[in-house]
């Protein structure tokens, strides 16, 4: 029987637990592409998985990952053949199918995206689940009308993989950018993104006013609960916030003044259902809005080996930027 490496979730007496481990090809789920996986990357929602901290996974036995770039191997689909080079981000990967932690993935060719060609499969994986979302989100505040002259945009969890990636996309386009984190050791790197300013963690973490005074004219917030919240009650009239995660809860403790009284708008970013054209746009935006070496600046490599280590740091909120893993 064909076998193959893949970093498994499965259900312990206590909990769960995440081992590579040699996976039977008989048992990958239905699907009309399978792919020779050679990156994927760690996003938040692995590390949950892996670590168990949150019920990220439907099924188990689980192969994690969310996201992946590789060779289709067999297609039975039509838009797909052998030798094509392919991204897939979400759609349940890691959590109700198979996922990307693995020398081999069998999904549904509507959920893939063609790999565009002046990007390699390391450099989609270097952007990655989290680089997709951070493109989701500019997109959405282009879409509300926000330019540079529009004035400063906030972006919060800014160390992090969506901020990093949304920090170098709005300075390449312009935009003056305070970049929110409470790590101010990573103040050089994040100027070298193009961070305009650094503003500590403390402005948007305590306790939260229906209205503050006016500061930024739109922000990407990666954290949600009361930063986000904060940032919305700092939104300047007839803002935009663009809202795509929840390292800091998933409540949200605001009013309803900052949307009635100055006009802001709270848009959300899903990545894992977003329908295929955006997601087209979004990686074609990515080849040509994304500085390349930026994006190596904020990126590291690990292997299979080395995920349950690398998801507890990124739980734990110490891994800065991208981390890209070679499969196999």
């Amino acid at each position: 029987m064909a076998t193959f490496k893949a970093m498994v979730i499965d259900k312990t007496e206590t909990g769960t637990k995440a081992a590579l481990a040699d996976f039977d090809d008989a048992n990958l789920m239905d699907g009309d592409v399978t792919v020779r996986v050679e990156y994927s990357t760690l996003n938040y929602k692995d590390g949950l998985a892996l670590t168990g901290k949150a019920p990220v996974v439907r099924r188990f036995p689980m192969i994690a990952g969310i996201d992946f770039a590789g060779t289709v191997e067999s297609s039975t689909h039509a838009a797909w053949k052998p030798g094509d080079k392919v991204i897939l981000n979400g759609w349940g990967s890691g959590e109700t199918h198979l996922g990307a932690y693995a020398e081999k993935a069998r999904v549904k060719g509507d959920w893939l995206v063609r790999l565009p060609s002046s990007m390699s499969t390391r450099e989609a994986m270097a952007i990655g689940t989290a680089g997709y979302t951070a493109m989701l989100a500019v997109i959405a505040l282009e879409k509300h009308g926000l330019t540079p002259a529009s004035g400063p945009v906030a972006v919060t969890g800014a160390a992090g993989g969506v901020g990093s990636v949304a920090i170098a996309l709005l300075a390449k386009l312009g935009f003056s950018v305070s970049a929110v984190t409470g790590r101010a050791e990573e103040a050089d790197y994040l100027k070298g993104l193009g961070a305009a300013e650094i503003v500590e963690r403390a402005v948007l973490t305590g306790p939260v006013k229906m209205l503050a005074k006016e500061r930024w004219a739109g922000g990407i917030d990666a954290v949600g609960s009361t930063t986000l919240a904060n940032l919305l009650s700092m939104a300047r009239y007839g803002g935009a916030v663009a809202a795509c995660g929840l390292a800091g809860g998933m409540d949200l403790p605001t009013s309803v003044a900052p949307f009635i009284l100055r006009g802001v708008c709270l848009y959300g970013i899903d990545s894992v259902m977003c329908p295929l054209p955006r997601r087209q746009e979004a990686w074609k935006r990515l080849e040509t809005d994304l500085d390349r070496p930026k994006l190596a600046a904020m990126t590291r490599e690990i292997g299979l080996n080395e995920l349950p280590d690398a998801a507890s740091a990124i739980v734990a909120g110490q891994v800065r930027g991208r981390v890209v893993v070679k499969i196999g």
